[in-house]
């Protein structure tokens, strides 16, 4: 059975951007439209009635400024997640916004496609939040936060893949593994400190751009392994 799409607030003064917004939410697979409010005011009265996952925030309303509603938000203990979707470049605001629990900033004018990415980087954070148990290591943490931090739109990392952990498993294999011998995803695992799918899900991905290529080695067991190494003339992954 799959989830609930997550509900969306779209809150912009705007009507033609409030429209566009509304329906860019609506091609997003995994997400649904909660409703648009035009003013601070009807902001507050939608989210007092009907559950909301997540905010899209404007910064500039007729009638108070979108930080008003944040603290709002946050004072009455209210959960859901807050994306910044404004023109306001000011330092001061953006490090207000921050402070009070933005989980994402996208200035104005912008892609349909790094809307997309917004929304999925999100997704993809609640859910491994969703599934991670109460205690993290340093690596693990990283990796999550990372998720509301992923590369640039058209960087060429799927969806889900960080660009730090991508260095890390690159690191590892050029360090510790050759060209006659590399490593598997169960030691890249434990070099990087993740988990030995994960390791693999980058490693592939290493493999399909030309920057590693797939070895067999043969154990104790005479049971082949597939292990990944470097490939001579590659460069850096960036």
């Amino acid at each position: 059975m799959s989830p609930d799409p997550l509900a969306v607030l779209v809150v912009e003064d705007e009507e033609i951007a409030a429209r566009a917004h509304a329906d860019y939410v609506g091609r997003i697979e995994g997400f649904a439209l909660s409703g648009v409010a035009r003013t601070r005011q009807d902001a507050v009265r939608h989210l007092a009635r009907h559950r909301v996952d997540v905010v899209l925030l404007d910064m500039n309303l007729p009638d108070g400024h979108g930080l008003d509603i944040l603290r709002q938000l946050r004072g009455s203990g209210y959960a859901c997640d807050v994306i910044a979707v404004t023109s306001a470049r000011d330092l001061a605001v953006v490090k207000r916004a921050v402070e009070q629990g933005v989980a994402s900033y996208l200035l104005k004018p912008f892609t349909f496609a790094a809307f997309r990415a917004k929304l999925e980087q999100l997704a993809t954070f609640r859910r491994q939040v969703a599934s991670s148990g109460d205690d993290l290591g340093q690596h693990e943490l990283d990796e999550m936060l990372g998720l509301l931090r992923t590369s640039r739109v058209g960087d060429g990392l799927p969806k889900g893949l960080t660009r730090t952990t991508l260095d890390a498993v690159t690191t590892a294999v050029r360090s510790h593994g050759g060209p006659d011998e590399g490593l598997s995803a169960t030691e890249v695992a434990e070099v990087v400190g993740s988990s030995r799918v994960t390791a693999r899900r980058y490693l592939e991905h290493l493999v399909s751009t030309g920057a590693l290529t797939r070895g067999t080695r043969f154990g104790g067991s005479g049971r082949p392994e597939v292990d990944y190494r470097p490939v001579a003339s590659a460069g850096p992954s960036r």
